[in-house]
């Protein structure tokens, strides 16, 4: 957990009591995603998340394989313009990452860890909604169709045949909105490279997994 900030006695002054009760909200709030399954958390300032228009562009050259299979996806998100917009309404998101093994990550067993971090993104989501952040907004990495809706030929929001199969876990991919991850995890302190875990008889290397979820 980095970049939080100390929690202080502020006495009767309203607005340092409102701070201390913010910063008493972003703590439950990263203890709450430590305890589902997030391997680090960090609080960033809006004024960091940079969002790049060739970021996003990547989804249709070279085309992604899940391009256009959600609506969650490429084309049929609002892309990084409408993103940046938006994002002058917030103030701070809360990064959050999971560390996975490489060898699961870069295998077909990478489905459940992609399902959990999309779980933990609309978890955090919820709890913001639910202590006082209405507008708090959730995204996460991977395409909502290969991660929930595997077996099913299409997606059901996008067909028009009826709702999503999973609201409340299904996030959007932070990928179509040009959302610069690599900064992201530089604002973090993070390392973006593989890390080994454990002795030379029993060592793991992992790689991480990411997701966001923007508050006031």
């Amino acid at each position: 957990m980095r970049n939080t900030e100390n929690l202080k006695s502020y006495g009767d002054d309203p607005v340092s009591s409102a701070l201390c009760k913010k910063n008493a909200e972003l703590t439950a709030l990263i203890q709450n995603a430590l305890r589902s399954g997030a391997t680090e958390v960090a609080i960033v300032s809006a004024r960091d998340i940079i969002v790049e228009q060739a970021l996003a562009d990547l989804c249709r050259e070279p085309r992604c394989e899940n391009y256009g299979l959600s609506k969650s996806c490429p084309p049929h998100v609002s892309g990084p313009a409408a993103f940046k917009n938006r994002l002058g309404q917030f103030g701070q998101g809360l990064f959050f990452k999971i560390d996975v093994p490489s060898e699961i990550l870069f295998s077909s067993e990478r489905r459940e860890f992609f399902q959990l971090l999309h779980e933990i993104a609309a978890g955090i989501e919820h709890d913001a909604k639910y202590m006082g952040f209405p507008d708090a907004k959730a995204y996460a990495g991977g395409s909502c169709k290969t991660i929930f809706c595997h077996n099913h030929r299409e997606c059901l929001a996008l067909s028009e045949k009826g709702i999503c199969r999973n609201p409340l876990h299904a996030r959007p991919s932070m990928s179509g909105f040009g959302i610069n991850v690599s900064k992201l995890i530089e604002t973090a302190g993070w390392t973006k490279d593989s890390i080994t875990h454990g002795t030379h008889s029993a060592a793991i290397k992992t790689a991480a997994i990411y997701g966001l979820v923007l508050i006031h």
